[in-house]
């Protein structure tokens, strides 16, 4: 089992009154009970606010999931994109510091990769539309990492595509089973699944002491 106590609170604070303190409240009861078993009332309860509060800024609980999803797809997007800005011009180095920010926030927030992966099942029309299109940016960036280092013969894959969606698939599946007293720190696992990602691509590993 996992625990799911652990981890930071993926909003900080969005400068508008008790909508952080619901968003987390929120993210915390639909990983304990999944949309359906989560209730309105639940996510009041948790934010320590009243259920007429709570819907002043969430008319519904489909909206609630939406916006916390869309929380969680930002946070994942500006670590990976602050990443492979910092990580220089190539390929390699950029892909090994993507991944690393992708599996540090996987571990960072492994209930928001959870209620991502299980529960968008429930969202319609624009609120799926628009998290889909913002997934997207980060498996976008991915593919344009291996598309540049096919390009500059760092990456020697015969199979761009499929290697990119290995790669993100692999990042996200921490999720389901990580624990923080494993054999593996949160440094080592990063490290380890960027070495996975250069092997996807065919690229060459640096050396393991």
């Amino acid at each position: 089992m996992i625990d799911r106590s652990r981890g930071t609170a993926l909003i900080a604070d969005t400068g508008r009154g008790n909508e952080a303190a619901i968003l987390n409240a929120a993210l915390e009861a639909f990983g304990n009970s999944g949309f359906n078993g989560a209730s309105m009332r639940d996510v009041a309860r948790g934010a320590g606010t009243s259920l007429s509060n709570l819907y002043n800024y969430f008319p519904s609980k489909s909206r609630l999931l939406a916006e916390v999803l869309r929380h969680a797809n930002a946070e994942l997007y500006a670590r990976v994109v602050r990443a492979v800005e910092d990580a220089g011009d190539a390929a390699s180095p950029r892909m090994r510091d993507a991944v690393r920010a992708y599996v540090g926030f996987v571990v960072d927030h492994q209930v928001a990769m959870l209620v991502s992966a299980s529960e968008v099942r429930y969202l319609q029309g624009p609120d799926r539309e628009r998290l889909v299109a913002e997934r997207d940016d980060t498996q976008s960036l991915i593919e344009q990492i291996v598309a540049q280092g096919v390009e500059s013969g760092e990456f020697r894959t015969p199979y761009p595509a499929d290697a990119a969606r290995s790669i993100l698939s692999l990042c996200a599946a921490i999720a389901t089973w990580y624990r923080p007293d494993g054999r593996l720190s949160r440094g080592q696992l990063a490290e380890q699944h960027a070495r996975y990602a250069l092997a996807l691509v065919e690229a060459p590993l640096p050396r393991h002491d």
